[in-house]
């Protein structure tokens, strides 16, 4: 005991200051507005917490700086968005996306089938090139062609703005009616599915004369088996999928927009590994060159595609009730009216924003270290870290576990996005704001410390939600009349002011260790 705090000595005494930092802000607070500021700054920390959590992970297991993390929240947001709000336009994607994806899904074939074709260094030069070029040529011809029911980002009338605002009020805008008018279907499927084999097999080819070749199972099909039962499915039954979603209540809508949103991430940050990022592992300015190109690039798409301007999500009914028993005063009466709002201690609550997400990121929080200390998959990932070829001398996959890893680290980041949708709206810049936010909670936290991500992420939101708090009732300057009101620019400055004060104490974080 006396060893632990000898060692901890210095981390003790400023958790004890922070604290008392804390318990001295809520003196000056009435009860009901320290509880709902406190609630708040739960909030905005479990939000910063899903970014920060899967940069941790990626950044501490792999040793990838992700810049491009805030623009895979934003897109998980906008993913979510397209789920819940426009079904039709989910439903229509589904079979140009699972045909693009499955390519990718044979990437154990690819190995095999390349020895044959790199007999010669000018092959091995250009042939992946040529591949990679007539595979877009392919999907730049088909994918405007392919029947999908959208919106137009020029007509206000039928822009993002205009659905998510009668999403919001409980109507839905007609959907338009499309059909295989421009393009035969036979030709679609078939060029959508060839693109994406060709397309995948020319990524294959950078540095795969270095690759071990895999032992192929009917596990290395499965893959492509579902994107192809998906692909059929969406293409056959759309109408029947379409009007069942469109009919489907809300709060089921919301959990397929979290799961559609979170797998999307996913399967992007799966991709982003196993083409983009694993010939650049020994390269590290180029991953951060990447990232960065990736981030830009990522938030033009968006752009492009949902517009510029900002737009709300809806809340599910199961937190959205209003009228008679609203606000709830018990959580009781808050289960049988679904109130919006519930009062603590005379308070007014907002049930979605500040009990729901605070309770999603203490789950995330406990499953993720779950799976790091306790499973199996999460033995393996700390051996490969530590000792790579060990492990594959053991006959484990570690670039097969190290993309899982990666998946993981986005799949939390467009998780967290989908869930910031409906509390903070979707704008091009909310991917930018938390990545921030994210990144002053692990200095604060260690960088490469799971449960600091956690712990930094609740003090930049506390902090953030205090100064918010006092902005609005003035802090009283001792031995003096003056009452000052912190200006919204001290927001962000408070955390990276706090970010600077624990550096300088404890250079490695809160709970870092020294490397």
């Amino acid at each position: 005991m006396n060893t632990f705090l000898r060692k901890n000595l210095v981390l003790l005494i400023t958790i004890a200051v922070l604290t008392g930092l804390f318990a001295a802000a809520a003196q000056g607070m009435e009860k009901k507005d320290f509880v709902i500021t406190l609630l708040r700054g739960l909030s905005v920390g479990s939000l910063t917490f899903l970014v920060a959590s899967g940069f941790s992970l990626i950044f501490g297991l792999l040793d990838v700086l992700n810049l491009a993390h805030g623009t895979l929240f934003m897109i998980g947001a906008y993913i979510g968005w397209t789920v819940f709000v426009r079904p039709d336009t989910f439903v229509d994607l589904l079979t140009p996306f699972a045909l693009i994806l499955c390519g990718f899904a044979l990437r154990e074939l690819y190995p095999l089938v390349s020895g044959a074709w790199l007999g010669s260094a000018r092959i091995r030069r250009f042939l992946p090139w040529i591949l990679i070029l007539v595979s877009f040529l392919l999907l730049s011809y088909i994918l405007p062609r392919y029947p999908v029911a959208s919106w137009n980002v020029e007509d206000y009338g039928l822009s993002p703005i205009s659905y998510a605002f009668n999403a919001d009020q409980g109507n839905r805008l007609p959907s338009p009616v499309v059909t295989f008018d421009k393009i035969p279907p036979i030709l679609a499927i078939g060029g959508l599915l060839l693109a994406s084999l060709i397309g995948a097999f020319g990524l294959s080819l950078f540095g795969g004369e270095g690759q071990q070749k895999p032992r192929l199972t009917w596990k290395s099909f499965v893959g492509a088996g579902i994107l192809l039962l998906v692909a059929v499915i969406g293409l056959v039954f759309n109408d029947g999928l379409t009007n069942f979603m469109l009919k489907l209540d809300s709060n089921w809508l919301f959990l397929l927009s979290i799961l559609v949103a979170t797998l999307s991430g996913a399967g992007l940050g799966a991709l982003m590994e196993s083409v983009l990022i694993r010939p650049l592992y020994s390269r590290p300015i180029y991953q951060l060159m990447l990232t960065l190109g990736m981030s830009a690039i990522g938030i033009e798409m968006v752009r492009s595609i949902w517009g510029r301007p900002e737009f709300v999500m809806p809340k599910p009914s199961f937190f959205d009730g209003t009228g008679e028993g609203c606000p709830a005063t018990t959580f009781a009466d808050w289960w049988s009216h679904h109130c919006s709002t519930i009062l603590l201690l005379d308070g007014r609550v907002r049930v979605y924003n500040e009990i729901f997400i605070p309770l999603v990121g203490l789950v995330v929080l406990i499953a993720v270290w779950m799976l790091l200390q306790r499973t199996r998959l999460g033995m393996v990932i700390r051996a490969g870290v530590q000792d790579r070829e060990m492990v594959e001398a053991l006959g484990i996959n570690v670039r097969r576990v190290f993309t899982m890893v990666f998946a993981l680290g986005v799949g939390l980041a467009a998780l967290g996005g989908i869930l910031a949708a409906p509390s903070m709206g979707l704008s091009n810049a909310m991917g930018e704001t938390l990545f921030l936010n994210a990144l002053i909670a692990l200095a604060i936290g260690g960088l490469t410390n799971y449960p600091g991500a956690a712990l930094g992420s609740v003090l930049v939101g506390l902090i953030q939600q205090f100064i918010i708090k006092y902005g609005q009732i003035g802090i009283p300057i001792p031995f003096t009349d003056i009452i000052f009101k912190p200006t919204p620019p001290l927001v962000p400055a408070s955390t990276v002011l706090l970010m600077v004060i624990i550096l300088l104490i404890l250079p490695n974080g809160l709970l870092g260790k020294k490397e």
